[in-house]
């Protein structure tokens, strides 16, 4: 990896490490101090969704809430060194290995069958302790005047070719993208992740965020990029100043690269307030909440039963995705192997 490189992912992983640094301070900086009148809301999840969803629970119900953002996965493993004394009553995630961490350590209580009747079947694990409240497709975001749509990859494998060597760019130091590795892993094994992970090390070039590598493939730095859908969306929905000379391609056929990502949502076994914890949950995944994804224009995946998603989204069933359990997989062991891989 050239020095250039080894310096953004530096510059990554400090961006996305700021809790496990300071675990009691609030993005601004301050100290942060639970309001003891208040649900406890950990939120991994983008800040004016969750706090979207609190002000219309909070007017809904007249319970207070109180939202401490942070990152998926070092809010996660904070919840699991607070333990029992954690002040959180709800975990909402961006990705789902945040949230299998937390249910490995036995923190989660189980979410009300009510509730888990608000999403299809195939949204809740067998653990029945948390449950999907939106959804992100992966994409390939590739630039209209420096490639032509013939020549994409076939399968986000491909990118490990030597012929696409310093010609696409990704942001691994997120778990945005973790999470598409740990999709990879269920999906292909050990051997193969391990094979690409090394291509991506000596061949990618990396970018802080997702935003950064869809910007960089509008300007003509590399040719494409792997990401999620929606920060495309977003950018065309204003000034397509991130995206004007850019198409987004899905690779469908079950590929590794058009893995679909859950966030997840789960009260903690230790709230001091566990029916507004399930309250808040029951929200979040009802018609009214998940209607509150849309409005936001978060432009993510509405998941409650009869909500559609923004009309500019292809439909979350016609994305082809891989047969991938998303309820068991294993973000330890992607560290594990981008580490070995030398890119973390």
């Amino acid at each position: 990896m050239t020095t250039t490189l080894s310096r953004r992912l530096l510059l990554t992983s400090l961006a996305v490490t700021p809790l496990a640094l300071a675990a009691c301070s609030s993005d601004s900086g301050d100290e942060f101090t639970a309001d003891p009148e208040a649900l406890q809301i950990y939120s991994s999840q983008h800040q004016n969704l969750t706090e979207a969803w609190a002000a219309a629970f909070t007017a809904k119900t007249g319970i207070k809430t109180q939202v401490r953002a942070g990152q998926d996965s070092s809010m996660g493993h904070q919840i699991v060194q607070e333990g029992e004394r954690s002040p959180a009553d709800v975990f909402l995630t961006e990705n789902s290995p945040a949230m299998t961490l937390v249910q490995r350590a036995g923190l989660l209580a189980p979410v009300e069958a009510a509730t888990l009747a608000q999403v299809p079947e195939q949204m809740v694990p067998s653990t029945k302790d948390w449950m999907a409240i939106a959804a992100r497709s992966t994409v390939l975001v590739w630039n209209t005047s420096t490639i032509t749509e013939a020549e994409l990859p076939s399968s986000m494998m491909d990118l490990a070719d030597a012929a696409w060597k310093d010609r696409w760019g990704c942001a691994p130091g997120g778990a945005d993208f973790q999470a598409i590795v740990a999709g990879m892993l269920a999906d292909r094994g050990e051997e193969q992740t391990a094979a690409w992970l090394k291509a991506l090390e000596a061949g990618a070039t990396v970018y802080q965020n997702n935003v950064a590598t869809m910007k960089a493939v509008n300007a003509g730095e590399v040719p494409v990029g792997i990401m999620y859908h929606y920060y495309w969306y977003r950018d065309q929905a204003g000034t397509k100043e991130g995206s004007a000379n850019t198409r987004l391609h899905y690779f469908g056929k079950k590929d590794p690269g058009a893995f679909v990502s859950l966030s997840a949502g789960g009260v903690l076994k230790s709230s001091d307030r566990p029916d507004q914890a399930q309250q808040f949950l029951a929200f979040v995944t009802s018609p009214e909440g998940q209607q509150e994804l849309v409005t936001s224009k978060s432009m993510e995946y509405a998941v409650g039963n009869g909500v559609a998603s923004d009309p500019a989204l292809p439909p979350l069933d016609s994305l082809d995705a891989p047969p991938v359990d998303p309820f068991t997989l294993n973000s330890e062991q992607v560290t594990r192997l981008m580490t070995d891989a030398g890119i973390l």
